[in-house]
């Protein structure tokens, strides 16, 4: 892109399938994306980024550190304190998805996902 900067997505699921499958639909919609596979490694890739991710999108269910484990060290630091964190998982369960709130996420969305829903909340929390 000539004269604009792309929106950088940092993508964080354990499952390789689900990380190929985001990759391929957020740079499909012209985002720049870069991935971690946990939480742990998410976080690393998160604060080595330059530019900083505009956005986050995390797995909850993952190994070393989970979603919520994720959210909440992103939100101990000040400079991404107000960076829009999307869940993205296959968990429907209404305390899950209060208790992701609390920790500080943006929005919620189920697996399996569409293109265009994943795409469309992106934008609501870029704009």
């Amino acid at each position: 892109m000539v004269g604009t900067q792309a929106i950088r997505i940092l993508t964080v699921d354990d499952s390789r399938t689900m990380q190929s499958m985001l990759r391929k639909a957020l740079e499909g919609a012209g985002y720049d994306v870069i991935q971690g596979g946990d939480g742990v490694e998410g976080l690393e890739v998160l604060q080595g980024a330059t530019p900083t991710p505009n956005a986050i999108i995390t797995d909850i269910n993952m190994p070393r550190m989970d979603g919520f484990g994720l959210i909440e060290a992103v939100r101990a630091i000040a400079q991404y304190k107000h960076l829009p964190i999307i869940v993205l998982t296959t968990e429907s369960d209404p305390e899950k998805k209060a208790r992701a709130r609390a920790a500080g996420a943006t929005g919620w969305i189920v697996k399996p996902f569409s293109t265009d829903s994943l795409v469309a909340a992106i934008r609501r929390v870029t704009a």
